[in-house]
């Protein structure tokens, strides 16, 4: 090796070095970009069967929503209780309404949380108007169901089935 090559290997070895500190912000930004859709995605389809499934008990139960709430509770504790994905601090951000079922026409299961953002991509939510007042972003999924076929419904007429029931049996 010549005198020339060694002096030249010297001006270009820094080089490296100079390139990796201006791409790896822009590196670690853009998998923060990646990585905080899919903390949501995740956390919606958690909701989203939790709510299903919510809505089948009370569609095809007594009609209780404590039973159904309760039911729902533990499906979401899949969600890990990290501020990221669930804001758990000073008592949980679950929000959970069952309503119907039994001998209503409908089953609804809503619920609502919030997720904290990401470091570095919380200004920019917050610029955007993405989060609520406590810097979060709120998360929400609904669910309906019939608690009986159509065709079941309309053979009712608008009665309860218990008192349809009643008039057949009158008749005896």
């Amino acid at each position: 090796m010549g005198l020339g090559t060694i002096r030249a290997l010297r001006k270009s070895s820094g080089q490296a070095t100079v390139e990796v500190a201006f791409a790896l912000p822009v590196i670690m930004l853009l998998v923060l970009l990646l990585v905080q859709p899919g903390i949501v995605l995740y956390d919606r389809m958690v909701m989203v069967n939790a709510a299903a499934e919510g809505c089948r008990l009370l569609a095809t139960g007594d009609g209780t929503s404590a039973a159904a709430e309760a039911f729902v509770r533990r499906r979401l504790g899949t969600v890990p209780q990290q501020d990221n994905f669930h804001v758990h601090e000073g008592g949980c951000s679950w929000d959970i309404v069952c309503e119907g079922g039994g001998s209503a026409d409908r089953a609804v299961v809503r619920i609502r949380t919030e997720v904290r953002p990401l470091p570095l991509l919380d200004g920019g939510a917050a610029l955007l108007g993405l989060v609520n007042e406590r810097g979060n972003l709120v998360v929400e999924v609904s669910c309906e169901v019939p608690t009986r076929a159509a065709w079941a419904q309309r053979s009712l007429d608008g009665a309860r089935p218990d008192e349809k029931a009643g008039e057949w049996n009158d008749g005896d």
